[in-house]
């Protein structure tokens, strides 16, 4: 980073987080620097970012770390006239930053976007692009010294095949001083080893002629149509480019058909009127790979977001799930007096639809049972049903 003793950085992201601590945080401190805490709750503070190129001229930090969702806020913020000279980059990770969302950054605030690549199992960072070199647009940038970087092809078991060829997608597994020794918990710590000790971070991703990483997606989070991938971020790029949108996550819904189909959640910028039906039109015209254009557009005024400003994308798939199953109850209304079904995490299944409901009087539980189960015959989500 080249950060030299007196200078400043800004510290936006939660302490509890390794970027936080470690980026942020500790490095500072190491060379004899100012970590600038905007707030105990960072970029999640209102009046930070309302004020945050303000606090820039004011502090004259040289760098800060950020997700894409704080560049998204940051976008329609503006400079209005705020002397930001000192920032001589940004780090952003933790999520994939859309293309459109990076020039529309750079144009807005003149700053130079670093786009890296870390986890907190990585003591935060493995690969950045070059500060003073070639930047490329939407990749992770080249592995950064003392660790270890291969994109390793493995079978459905999750054990390895071969190295990867040049530009072929596989599996981005780490080694090195910076990685850590497993999980406290010894479940969690199956099938994530290769042999020589690289760790297999479950992201999905390639690596080009010129040695830098380019992610495509974490395995689990694909949408499988049918038997056909889809990387969300088919979906997500194009929506970007839309100008009413802010934030956009495309997620799998079950389907009894295809076992899962796209459906994308929209966040809109502030005042703007945006339907489902307008999302849909711009997919259908801007998304070329057919399959992954999707099935609905629903429009909601925020995303969830985790602590560290990523978007939750568990909770839109539960969300996705609710209300496939909440169509499908829909059905035996003639049974049901009072209903509701929510959708969580589950230790075992991982996720687990429950059912709440209310029989109207002199209908039999198992008769309910029986034709709830027909209607969910082709869905692969499990279930659960409470009568109350």
């Amino acid at each position: 980073m080249d950060l030299q003793p007196g200078e400043a950085v800004l510290c936006g992201l939660p302490l509890f987080h390794c970027n936080g601590t470690c980026i942020t945080g500790l490095m500072p401190f190491a060379v004899g620097g100012t970590a600038v805490l905007l707030s105990a709750a960072g970029y999640r503070t209102p009046a930070i970012m309302k004020n945050f190129f303000r606090i820039v001229e004011r502090y004259r930090p040289v760098f800060f770390s950020a997700v894409p969702t704080v560049l998204s806020v940051l976008l329609d913020i503006p400079v209005a006239g705020a002397d930001i000279s000192s920032l001589r980059y940004l780090v952003c990770g933790a999520a994939p930053l859309s293309v459109e969302l990076f020039r529309r950054f750079e144009a807005h605030s003149g700053m130079k976007i670093l786009e890296g690549y870390g986890l907190t199992e990585s003591t935060c960072a493995s690969a950045v692009n070059p500060r003073d070199g070639e930047r490329k647009i939407g990749s992770i940038g080249l592995r950064l010294p003392y660790q270890q970087m291969k994109i390793m092809v493995l079978d459905e078991t999750g054990k390895f095949l071969r190295a990867a060829r040049t530009n072929e997608i596989g599996a981005v597994c780490i080694q090195g001083p910076c990685v850590f020794k497993g999980y406290v918990e010894e479940i969690h710590n199956q099938g994530i080893w290769l042999d020589g000790g690289w760790f297999n971070t479950g992201d999905l991703g390639y690596q080009d002629e010129d040695g830098y990483f380019w992610l495509t997606g974490r395995k689990k989070e694909l949408i499988i149509r049918g038997g056909h991938n889809i990387d969300p971020a088919a979906i997500e790029e194009p929506l970007y480019k839309m100008p009413q949108v802010k934030m956009a996550a495309a997620v799998g819904r079950p389907d009894p058909h295809a076992g899962e189909v796209p459906v994308v959640y929209v966040e809109p910028v502030e005042g703007s009127s945006l339907t489902g039906e307008e999302v849909l039109d711009w997919a259908r015209q801007h998304i070329g790979e057919r399959a992954a254009i999707p099935k609905e557009a629903i429009v909601i005024k925020h995303l969830p977001l985790t602590a560290v400003g990523k978007i939750f994308k568990p909770a839109l798939r539960w969300d996705a799930i609710r209300r496939v199953y909440g169509t499908e109850l829909e059905g035996l209304t003639d049974l049901l007096a009072k209903r509701t079904v929510t959708v969580g995490e589950d230790p075992v299944s991982g996720t687990k639809a429950v059912f709440q409901v209310e029989l109207t009087p002199g209908t039999d539980p198992e008769t309910f049972r029986r034709r709830l189960a027909d209607r969910l015959q082709r869905y692969t989500v499990p279930y659960e049903v409470i009568i109350l």
